[in-house]
């Protein structure tokens, strides 16, 4: 098993992170990973989508979880690897919100693929937080 953890703090309200998030199409404008992303159906729990990250090819995650203004989860299973992306939102006691990756990752590649799927969470978090606290 492989996991790791990414946070950041922001002046951002849980709504407004809920807003970007649910946004599956509007994700390119704050994640570099992605160079196309298709949401097949509404936001919810059990709902499919696709993502492309540049230079490689697109796979199909899963909504496990899905929780207005408090987060999602995604799974991914490519072969015998399982991806699990928890993505949470926690308001602070300070006023400040906070966002957390949490990912899991289980099988064969899983310490192979861990690298490569969380290289560029504290990017995507810095340029969220970007664009929520954005007017």
């Amino acid at each position: 098993m492989w996991t790791h953890e990414a946070c950041i703090e922001t002046h951002a309200t849980p709504a407004r992170l809920w807003q970007l998030f649910a946004d599956v199409p509007g994700w390119k404008a704050w994640n570099a990973g992605i160079e196309h992303i298709e949401l097949h159906g509404p936001f919810v729990e059990g709902t499919t989508f696709t993502m492309q990250p540049p230079g490689t090819d697109a796979f199909v995650s899963t909504l496990t979880a899905v929780v207005e203004n408090q987060g999602f989860t995604d799974e991914t299973v490519i072969d015998d690897t399982r991806v699990i992306v928890a993505h949470r939102i926690e308001p602070l006691a300070s006023g400040l919100t906070r966002i957390t990756y949490s990912t899991r990752i289980t099988g064969p590649l899983a310490s192979e693929i861990g690298p490569m799927v969380t290289g560029d969470f504290a990017d995507v978090l810095l340029s969220l937080r970007e664009a929520a606290e954005r007017p």
